[in-house]
């Protein structure tokens, strides 16, 4: 592929300041121009040698083209996550926690004729050539649920606006609102594709606001994290209350709430920033720095029902109900009790032996337990 008159004289006017981007190397010395790739180096080349010296590293060429002129933003959240998306090596202080080997431009090049599949919480991201004929470097970004990563587009609703990407966040699969956008329960069924760079972070924004920013942060060593103490003693009005919330409850609370299989995101904060809390934090590819309002919420709530003091109860169970007693609080709290089959009376939370259940141990409506005098 030839080098345009335009783009050689960029690469003369990059050169005189020095060039040193993804293994490609250009400057002009008394001798001449220097450019240099990891497979050679040449010196001393006089304008016309220059210009056939790059011809022959189009590859090199393009891809500091598109990073430098297409994309820009160095240092930015949203370049280093577009670099991360084809496995490009992390610049800045990010580089030092790259968790992937890094590919060459060459081996970038390859990949990227058939596309770089990455995935962010519930999203795949395939990143890919415009034109995997002629590639000049230009890429695009194709975007979907990790379980239609194998559905043919036909069969999807295809968006290209990414805006669209907030409505469909809204809800899960079944019309239920979503109040944690972050929650492992994103509705599938769609595609965006074609997606400049920028496109692609603006609808991974709807989808995981903030995500992408603390990504960068975190991988930068600028990630402030707010711990639970700093965030409780902060809430005021109906919420005032959540700074009481026992140390203990609070090992319960992030049980219940803030770990993979209810939120995609990396518990980060702790009690305090001396005082860990012993509940894992999670595996997700982006940190959580602060409790979120769901959790206050929650907080609020249970701060209330932990100030209640404990009464000890009498109540008759044969050791069958007992275990489904068990079986019911787990199907409930394990959000599985729509997949109990009705047919299924094995099953400790299917809802006949539920039913059965409250008619023989529930009287008007209440459990048949009776305090105890022994207090």
């Amino acid at each position: 592929m030839g080098l345009e008159d335009e783009t050689f004289e960029t690469l003369r006017t990059a050169a005189a300041a020095g060039v040193e981007f993804d293994g490609l190397r250009l400057e002009r010395a008394d001798g001449g121009y220097v450019l240099e790739t990891p497979i050679e180096t040449r010196t001393g080349l006089d304008p016309d040698e220059f210009r056939t010296a790059l011809e022959a590293v189009d590859e090199y060429v393009t891809n500091w083209r598109y990073w430098r002129e297409t994309v820009g933003s160095e240092g930015q959240a949203s370049r280093a996550f577009l670099r991360w998306c084809e496995r490009a090596p992390l610049e800045g202080s990010a580089a030092e926690s790259q968790q992937t080997e890094p590919l060459s431009v060459p081996e970038r090049y390859d990949a990227l004729r058939n596309g770089v599949d990455r995935t962010w919480g519930q999203l795949r991201i395939t990143a890919r050539f415009l034109d995997v004929d002629e590639p000049d470097g230009v890429r695009v970004y194709d975007l979907w649920h990790v379980e239609d990563a194998d559905t043919p587009l036909s069969e999807l609703e295809v968006y290209d606006e990414p805006r669209e990407a907030r409505e469909i966040s809204t809800a899960d699969d079944d019309g239920r609102y979503r109040p944690l956008k972050t929650a492992p329960t994103l509705a599938s069924g769609w595609a965006f594709t074609g997606l400049s760079g920028s496109e692609l972070v603006d609808a991974v924004d709807f989808f995981y606001p903030a995500t992408i920013a603390n990504w960068h942060r975190e991988r930068e060593g600028d990630l402030d994290v707010d711990h639970w103490v700093d965030a409780a003693k902060r809430q005021s009005g109906i919420y005032d209350v959540v700074d009481e919330l026992p140390r203990e409850a609070l090992e319960w609370l992030t049980e219940a709430c803030c770990v993979d299989s209810q939120c995609l995101r990396r518990r980060e904060w702790e009690y305090s920033a001396d005082d860990e809390i012993d509940v894992d934090g999670g595996d997700g590819a982006f940190p959580c720095r602060e409790p979120c309002s769901l959790v206050i919420a929650a907080a609020r709530k249970w701060a209330i029902l932990e100030s209640e003091s404990e009464t000890t109860y009498e109540l008759e169970l044969t050791t069958s109900e007992l275990n489904q007693l068990e079986e019911l609080i787990d199907a409930v709290a394990d959000g599985r009790v729509d997949g109990v089959r009705e047919a299924d009376v094995n099953d400790g939370a299917n809802r006949y032996r539920a039913r059965y259940l409250r008619a023989k141990r529930f009287e008007d409506g209440s459990l048949n337990a009776i305090e105890s005098d022994d207090q």
